[in-house]
C-alpha cells in the first residue's frame, strides 16, 4: 500500500511545481555602438572593447547603430513565447516617450542564455545620444524580469511615491 501513496504524492508534487507562475532574470545588459562593419570591437580584450566604444561614442560619424547583449533566463515559461521589449531615451525622445524595440528572444547556442537586439542606424538616429534604457523580459505581455540603466527614473505611478516625495527639496 505504500507504493501507490508515494506516486500519488510525487504526482501532487509535479502538479503543484508546474502550476507555478514563471519568473525570470536579466543579470547582464551590454549596450554596444557597432561601426560600420557591425564591430563593437577591434580586439577580445575589455579594454580595448571599452576604449574602441569610448571613440564610437565621441565620434556619432562611425556609428552604423546599437547592439544590445543581455544575459537572461527564466524558469517555468514557454521559450516559443518569450519577448524582449528595449525603451531607450535619448536626446531627441522627448520626456514619457522613449524609442521602443520589442522582438521575440532569440538565444545563442544550446546552453546559453545571451540574446542580442540591433537597431541600425536610421533607427538609432531617432533616439540621438543614449541618456537612459530599461529592458524587460515578457511572456505574452507579463513582465518577467527587468532591468534598467542608473539615469532610469521610474514615473512616481510606477513606484508608488507620492507628489511630495518626488518633488524637489527647497
Amino acid at each position: 500500500m505504500r507504493f501507490p501513496t508515494t506516486l500519488v504524492v510525487a504526482a501532487l508534487l509535479i502538479v503543484a511545481t508546474s502550476a507555478q507562475a514563471a519568473t525570470g532574470k536579466i543579470s547582464k545588459f551590454l549596450p554596444h555602438y557597432l561601426d560600420h562593419k557591425g564591430r563593437h570591437t577591434l580586439s577580445p580584450s575589455l579594454y580595448e572593447r571599452d576604449a574602441y566604444q569610448a571613440r564610437l561614442r565621441s565620434n556619432p560619424e562611425l556609428v552604423s547603430g546599437i547592439r544590445f547583449d543581455f544575459k537572461w533566463s527564466a524558469r517555468g515559461a514557454d521559450r516559443g513565447k518569450l519577448r524582449v521589449r528595449i525603451e531607450i531615451r535619448g536626446s531627441k525622445t522627448t520626456p514619457g516617450n522613449p524609442f521602443v524595440v520589442e522582438q521575440p528572444v532569440n538565444r545563442k547556442g544550446f546552453f546559453g542564455r545571451w540574446s542580442s537586439v540591433t537597431v541600425e542606424q536610421a533607427d538609432f538616429e531617432k533616439v540621438g545620444k543614449m541618456i537612459a534604457w530599461r529592458v524587460t523580459l515578457l511572456e505574452e505581455g507579463q513582465e518577467l524580469a527587468q532591468q534598467r540603466s542608473f539615469l532610469w527614473r521610474a514615473n512616481p505611478e510606477e513606484t508608488g511615491a507620492t507628489s511630495s516625495e518626488t518633488a524637489p527639496a527647497n
